[in-house]
């Protein structure tokens, strides 16, 4: 049984190796999830704040501009949600559509140390849909 054991070394010592190998995917996998994931959600959080913008300054009725009014709303939520200071805000009237486009570029840090940083782009345009455009 003694002999049997020493001819198979190779197998022995391996389990250590494979779990910190495994560790390390593990802690490149939270980092990356840990930068990725606020980004990725103030993103769409913006998406929804933009299409409401746009429904309720289709809605607005008064002497107020609407136009105005969304680029209020929508600089609002820029600022509530880490939008970088160079982005890019259209917000047109067509008829009586309202359509507001955000374009910006936020560098994300995936790989620790600056290895690797990801270019989230975020290009989205906002128009109403629904009851209130038809006619």
């Amino acid at each position: 049984m003694k002999n049997a054991l020493q001819d198979r070394s190779s197998e022995r010592g391996s389990a250590g190796v494979k779990f910190a190998i495994f560790l390390a995917f593990l802690g490149l996998f939270g980092h990356a999830a840990y930068n990725y994931v606020p980004v990725a959600y103030e993103a769409e959080s913006l998406k929804t704040e933009m299409h409401t913008s746009v429904m309720q300054g289709l809605a607005l009725s008064g002497k107020l501009s609407p136009v105005d009014n969304v680029k209020g709303r929508i600089e609002k939520a820029m600022v509530s949600n880490a939008v970088p200071a160079d982005a890019i805000l259209n917000v047109t009237q067509t008829g009586n559509i309202i359509q507001a486009r955000l374009y910006y570029v936020r560098q994300v840090p995936i790989l620790p140390f600056g290895m690797y940083t990801y270019k989230y782009v975020f290009d989205h345009t906002a128009t109403p849909t629904g009851f209130l455009l038809k006619q």
